[in-house]
């Protein structure tokens, strides 16, 4: 059953809204900017109209995946964990296009939403807050994803199985922005709301 809700949750997290989109637009996000197939990426190189279709079909298979997963296995037992598991590796290691996606962000706060609501709304709200001072989304991405397990906690649910998803969720979230972390230590990480610039250029810069 769980190996079936792993699956299940990969293919369908395995959809890259991102490198769709940009494909039909005659290019491949991964080729530009940071790379990143993910919104804020879309944003920098497509524009806020295809973003907003990146974020929100991001949050949606996340959800789906969950969702799916109670559904068909009825009795849970931690099916839908494995199930948003899935979607998440899904979304960085896409079976479709190479094993190349994004970095989870999205994925992970819809898995989390379904999961543990309360809490997946205070790292929301901490993540925006951090990105709104400081226009760093990775930045802000990181410490909502550090918010995360400890406002598990925090709501008062003693489930270790899914305190120690939530965990793990969080420290994948700072893993994949190790390039990230490094920019922000330099000081060369660019900053949210920055005007977009040719996609030649953005390629160098990032």
């Amino acid at each position: 059953m769980y190996i079936l809700a792993v699956l299940l949750g990969y293919l369908i997290g395995s959809i890259n809204p991102a490198i769709i989109i940009s494909k039909l637009m005659g290019t491949d996000i991964r080729e530009h900017g940071s790379g990143n197939a993910g919104a804020t990426n879309t944003y920098r190189t497509l524009g806020a109209g295809p973003a907003l279709c990146v974020l929100a079909f991001d949050i949606i298979k996340g959800v789906i995946a969950v969702l799916i997963a109670r559904w068909i296995f009825k009795d849970t037992n931690g099916a839908d964990i494995c199930a948003g598991f899935g979607a998440i590796m899904g979304h960085n290691f896409p079976l479709y296009f190479k094993f190349k996606g994004g970095k989870g962000v999205l994925t992970s706060f819809a898995v989390a939403l379904v999961l543990q609501p309360w809490a997946a709304l205070a790292a929301l709200v901490v993540g925006v807050a951090v990105i709104a001072v400081t226009k760093y989304v990775s930045l802000g991405s990181m410490v909502g994803a550090v918010v995360l397990p400890i406002a598990t906690v925090f709501f008062g649910h003693g489930d270790i199985l899914m305190l120690a998803f939530m965990t793990v969720l969080a420290l994948f979230v700072i893993l994949r922005h190790h390039q990230n972390i490094e920019r922000l230590m330099s000081g060369t990480e660019r900053k949210f709301g920055k005007k977009r610039v040719e996609r030649k250029e953005e390629a160098k810069i990032d």
